[in-house]
């Protein structure tokens, strides 16, 4: 069996090296080459000595030699080719990875039209609850631009009587599956007659959004109102500046009395714009004054209790006042910058 060594030089297609031969046995090659040469030059018949045979072997090359060293070869050649087609630069570095883009952003739905939904539902509350049993046809054509083509306009009315609608309040809307939602409306029914009150009611209204805009699709029902609001949060209890709320209660006073005359600018700050009250209402009195506890200087803020008189009655209102300091050459003073109403700070 070959060695390793001769199966690499078979693969790689090297030359087996010669096998060194010996001084002694290279010599009696050429005296043996010499003495046949003689003989052939003096045509003796005699037959030449015989070749001493070589030091060395000649080993056959078997067929599974030969076929590694095509395996090899078609190696060497293939690994050749892909560097010539990816380019050796590749091998020694890389290209970056690719870096891929962001994923987009998943699209949201779009956000319920509410202001259209409170839109129609008004409408259609008041058409609803308004009926004359001398117009019928007043009140068809007035649903009908709210609801969808094809729909009864009657609406479940029988025909009969006589309602108005003092005012129309939408509120809060409710969305549910597939673009529909539910609208609350607060309707004002006007008076029936003498000495009748007008009173409030609530209607659900049923609406769709669809491409054309939001539509009414089937009948509302009549809810009862709350009879009271919802619980409001704790008010702000400020601490009261005793000293100063006694010092400018005078400047308040005269501020509001002038507030129901035509010239307020005499008792506002410079630069203020506050106008004043319609005829018809009378400052009163101002009932109770508290400026809010502060450290720091600037603007100051209090809390007014004021009463007016307005349609044959008295009402008592609170005001957020704001007071500014003014100098002058001769003297300094608080005058009104703002004036809000309510409680708020």
């Amino acid at each position: 069996m070959p060695s390793l060594g001769t199966l690499g030089r078979r693969i790689t297609g090297k030359r087996q090296p010669e096998p060194e031969v010996p001084e002694q046995a290279r010599a009696a090659v050429w005296e043996a080459a010499g003495a046949e040469l003689a003989a052939q030059q003096r045509g003796s018949a005699a037959p030449p000595p015989p070749r001493t045979p070589p030091p060395w072997v000649a080993e056959p090359e078997t067929s599974g030699a030969v076929a590694a060293r095509r395996i090899g070869r078609g190696l060497v050649w293939g690994v050749l080719g892909l560097a010539a087609l990816t380019g050796i630069r590749s091998w020694v570095a890389p290209a970056p990875a690719r870096v891929l883009p962001p994923a987009a952003p998943a699209e949201t739905a779009p956000a319920y039209p509410e202001a259209a939904a409170q839109a129609v539902a008004a409408r259609l509350a008041r058409a609803y609850l308004t009926w004359d049993e001398d117009a019928p046809d007043v009140r068809a054509a007035q649903l009908a631009a709210v609801l969808p083509p094809g729909t009864d306009t009657a609406m479940g009315w029988d025909g009969d009587g006589r309602q108005a609608v003092a005012a129309v309040e939408p509120g809060a809307v409710t969305p549910a599956s597939q673009g529909r939602a539910r609208v609350r409306v607060d309707v004002l029914l006007a008076a029936a007659g003498a000495g009748a009150p007008a009173r409030w009611v609530g209607l659900d209204v049923p609406v769709a959004r669809t491409k054309g805009g939001v539509v009414v699709t089937g009948q509302p029902g009549l809810l009862g109102s709350p009879a009271t609001g919802p619980k409001a949060p704790p008010a702000p209890a400020p601490v009261s500046d005793t000293e100063l709320s006694r010092a400018t209660e005078s400047a308040v006073s005269t501020f509001f009395a002038a507030l129901t005359t035509a010239d307020t600018s005499t008792v506002t700050a410079p630069g203020a714009q506050i106008p004043p009250l319609p005829e018809g209402v009378v400052f009163q009195s101002l009932d109770a004054w508290s400026i809010d506890e502060r450290e720091t200087a600037g603007d100051r803020a209090g809390t007014a209790l004021v009463t007016w008189e307005i349609g044959g009655a008295t009402i008592q209102q609170t005001y957020r006042v704001t007071l500014t300091r003014v100098s002058s050459a001769s003297a300094a003073r608080w005058q009104v910058a703002a004036l809000h109403g309510g409680d708020q700070t």
